[in-house]
């Protein structure tokens, strides 16, 4: 199964967790949804994939949006996890919000999106249900990615460059298809806000793994062995290659796998959780048709965004 997803998805555009590993993550969350939300998730799969790669456009085109996928712990120090509030509110007090937003909001971002899922079930907004769930999958599975934790994003700061996408896009790119991804059932989620700022904390401290087994393997293989060519959209273009990619996988010790999984299991925990918060309403009688309006999403050149999708 997680061969033919592969295949299907394996056209997209490289970008942030890869639009390919994105697309992969929301798919499968769906296949541990109980029976209540498979029924009204299921036909609409094909749209909770493609549209996991909207907040990533959104990015390049709406300000604010930048900040909501990262927070960068290291720029708190070393007990930033203890002096960071888990509420907005409290950290706006403590921080200032223009200071907040300049190292990013993912964590407290992330929440009101769960918060809004919420809204949107009690509503009984089938388009606002598959829009939000579609974006929460998006924001969870950046917090799952270690690069996402800090200020040294791509490796900029040692000398790395390339290392983010190398990580989210490349990794799963070649290898996910020998992943094992199923995670079982989705569980009820019982304190959302510590089960964000928990997947942060875990994925912030394999930050140094993610830098060091990079750094080792570059010293072993030659450029003409970490690097390849392949045609990708017409064009000739560089890239990691199968042998330094197989090579650094085996190095972290199957992280991006456990990275993946911990995301598709928290994703499908929080749709799960939000319709248990909005009273368990009966799926069957929602409207299944009808899909949120395509997002015009024009790039803004004026915008400052993180570069890392090579």
């Amino acid at each position: 199964m997680i061969y033919i997803f592969y295949l299907f998805l394996n056209g997209s555009t490289l970008a942030p967790w890869g639009f390919f590993a994105h697309q992969l993550i929301n798919r499968l969350a769906v296949y541990s949804l109980p029976p209540e939300l498979i029924t009204f998730y299921k036909p609409q799969i094909q749209f909770i994939t493609e549209k996991a790669v909207n907040p990533d456009r959104r990015r390049y085109a709406v300000e604010g949006e930048a900040e909501k996928h990262y927070i960068d712990l290291d720029q708190y120090g070393d007990s930033a996890l203890t002096i960071l509030p888990i509420y907005w509110n409290e950290a706006v007090e403590k921080f200032g919000e223009d200071s907040l937003r300049a190292h990013g909001i993912g964590p407290w971002s992330a929440y009101l999106t769960f918060l809004n899922l919420v809204e949107a079930f009690e509503k009984k907004n089938s388009a606002a249900i598959l829009r939000l769930s579609a974006d929460l999958g998006h924001y969870l599975g950046d917090l799952n990615v270690p690069l996402h934790t800090t200020m040294n994003y791509n490796g900029q700061l040692t000398g790395q460059e390339g290392i983010h996408g190398f990580w989210e896009s490349r990794v799963p790119e070649l290898l996910s298809q020998n992943f094992s991804l199923w995670v079982g059932k989705a569980e009820y989620i019982k304190k959302p806000q510590e089960a964000i700022w928990k997947a942060v904390e875990e994925a912030h401290s394999q930050v140094d793994s993610v830098l060091n087994f990079e750094r080792e393997l570059s010293r072993q293989f030659s450029d003409d062995q970490k690097y390849s060519f392949e045609e990708r959209n017409r064009l000739t273009t560089r890239v990691y290659s199968q042998e330094f990619t197989e090579a650094y996988a085996i190095a972290l010790d199957g992280m991006v796998e456990r990275q993946m999984r911990k995301s598709i299991k928290m994703i499908a925990g929080f749709w799960y959780t939000a319709w248990v918060n909005a009273g368990q309403p009966d799926l069957s009688k929602f409207e299944t048709n009808t899909q949120p309006e395509e997002e015009e999403l024009p790039t803004n050149p004026s915008l400052r965004v993180r570069t890392h999708d090579n």
